[in-house]
């Protein structure tokens, strides 16, 4: 990306620019609240599994939804982008609605349904409505890291028209029901999708003839080019030098390695992932719109948490991954469990810049998150599947103890107890915290929950998990120490996370997720903390606090 640092157009007094800048994000943030209220999956609905963003005409971000995956800010732009490298400007008209899940394109996996709506002001084209959301099935295998090619894990959109000037095309929406297993919940969520991005459209056109203004372009450039010159002063405030730093991932009866060699020169900030695994042929590996998209996140993080998310955060932050990479996948390789290698990004930053600023990080994460997808006939004879998140333990940092159970570096939320009992053939007999899996430090890591479910599906029915930390822990940092792995048993016996399973009535899932690590030496926690550990029953004993 070019650097529009020092653009200026000195269009927008202080005072006006804060106004509309806060009018947009009041827009995107309504468009997200209509998208949830609306919508029919869990995914969506309790888990918040979703972005809404505003872009220009070019596609460049301007602003995005409060609520939003962290990741999407780096890829939804992209997507809109890769529209309009399909389907030129001049091809679209009011009414228009676009669409794909194209792996490379996209998000990384074909769950994740991208959107697009040309904005049209007085017959102009000024911008673009866009939204991601993962859809609860998209057909194929149910989700899990078996499938070999992409061609396995469900149906494939390409970039395409899905209304046309305002009429659908009931061709797509027909082809789409009939290839995925709960057709009224993803057709569902589409349309949710599809009246968010008519709001982002009617609001913004309302702004700009409130505030007699012809064009998006520059309002865009004047709010990039102020977070990119912001961006670029926080990255001069780390020490410049190259860090590198490795991590392995549970992988595929081996280990895999992701490495980075991350240099901070001046007002950039350079990733360089030579010497990570290859790709493999199985559903973990992570494209590069999402490497990219996890890299961005936790330097601005890191940096500028606090900056608006638009393109000039992550205009000064350059990633380089070499192709057929776990990171960086040739296809037709599969993605669908992208997160068990993609989440580990953010990770593998924070280790290489805790070396010169750990008060900036937090210790390794109880995460990729986990989550349970179940999948049957009903005893009505109706399809179903399911999908629910369960979060392992934050990392700790500097300032704090790890939050419990809470997601990173996405932030989707845990599925409540009550809707997978409301939506499931499933009973929950035990949901609690893991005393002493946060990793022990003077600042202790969060602690992950374990999770007792009986299947209740009269019929057999196919279950596949996305679980990682069962064999590698979550590093702690400055002297902190690991938190605890996962596991995961069926009918108290051991199993493979990587491998779908069918099951009977009856059958017992206990899942325990990760805890984070923990923050500088035990030796240092404060006694009276390592006194309330005991009491609020998040470790055995006041040795296990320093241990």
């Amino acid at each position: 990306m070019a650097d529009r640092s020092s653009t200026n157009t000195g269009k927008f007094d202080p005072i006006t620019l804060e106004v509309l800048w806060t009018r947009l994000i009041s827009v995107v943030d309504e468009a997200a609240a209509a998208l949830v209220r609306t919508s029919f999956s869990t995914v969506v609905r309790e888990s918040h599994d979703f972005s809404c963003v505003i872009t220009d005409a070019s596609g460049r971000s301007l602003v995005q939804a409060t609520d939003s995956i962290p990741s999407f800010i780096g890829t939804l732009p992209r997507t809109i982008e890769h529209f309009l490298n399909e389907i030129p400007a001049d091809k679209l008209e009011p009414g228009d609605i676009l669409a794909t899940n194209d792996i490379w394109q996209g998000t990384g996996h074909l769950p994740d349904i991208s959107v697009g709506k040309p904005i049209f002001v007085d017959g102009r084209l000024v911008g673009f409505a866009g939204s991601t959301a993962h859809a609860p099935d998209i057909g194929g295998k149910i989700r899990s890291p078996e499938p070999r090619e992409v061609f396995e894990e469900g149906l494939q959109i390409p970039i395409m028209k899905i209304i046309r000037a305002g009429a659908p095309d009931e061709g797509f929406f027909n082809i789409l029901r009939k290839n995925v297993r709960t057709p009224d919940e993803v057709v569902g969520d589409l349309w949710a999708q599809i009246t968010a991005l008519e709001l982002m459209e009617d609001r913004v056109g309302t702004l700009m003839r409130d505030y007699k203004i012809t064009d998006l372009a520059d309002l865009a450039t004047e709010i990039q080019a102020r977070t990119e010159q912001a961006m670029r002063t926080a990255i001069r405030d780390l020490p410049d030098g190259t860090y590198t730093n490795e991590v392995k991932t549970d992988g595929l009866g081996v280990p895999l390695e992701l490495k980075v060699k991350l240099t901070i020169d001046g007002d950039e900030v350079h990733a360089d992932y030579a010497g990570s695994s290859p790709q493999v042929d199985r559903a973990i590996n992570c494209a590069y719109c999402y490497t990219y998209a996890m890299t961005a996140y936790a330097v601005k993080c890191a940096a500028a948490p606090d900056l608006p998310n638009n393109d000039g955060a992550i205009a000064p932050i350059k990633v380089d991954v070499p192709e057929g990479s776990i990171i960086n996948p040739r296809w037709p390789a599969s993605g669908g469990s992208r997160a068990l290698t993609g989440h580990f990004v953010p990770t593998l930053v924070y280790g290489a810049l805790a070396k010169v600023v750990p008060e900036r990080v937090t210790a390794g994460t109880g995460s990729p998150l986990w989550s349970i997808t179940q999948s049957g006939v009903r005893d009505d004879g109706r399809t179903f599947a399911s999908l629910f998140f369960f979060n392992g333990g934050m990392g700790a940092t500097d300032l704090k103890d790890g939050e419990h159970c809470l997601s990173w570096p996405s932030n989707i939320s845990s599925t409540p107890t009550e809707v997978i009992e409301q939506l499931a053939p499933m009973r929950i007999h035990r949901r609690a915290f893991r005393p002493n899996s946060g990793g022990a430090g003077r600042h202790r890591g969060g602690l992950g929950q374990e999770i007792l479910i009986e299947n209740l599906s009269k019929t057999p029915t196919a279950v596949s998990f996305l679980a990682e930390r069962t064999k590698e822990p979550a590093p702690g940092i400055v002297g902190g120490a690991v938190g605890a792995t996962g596991e995961l048993l069926i009918d108290g016996e051991a199993v493979d996370p990587k491998r779908q399973y069918v099951i009977e009535t009856g059958t017992m899932i206990t899942l325990r997720t990760p805890g984070g690590g923990g923050y500088g030496d035990p030796a240092e926690r404060d006694a009276a903390l390592a006194e309330k550990d005991v009491v609020q029953g998040l470790v055995g004993s006041v040795k296990d606090a320093a241990e």
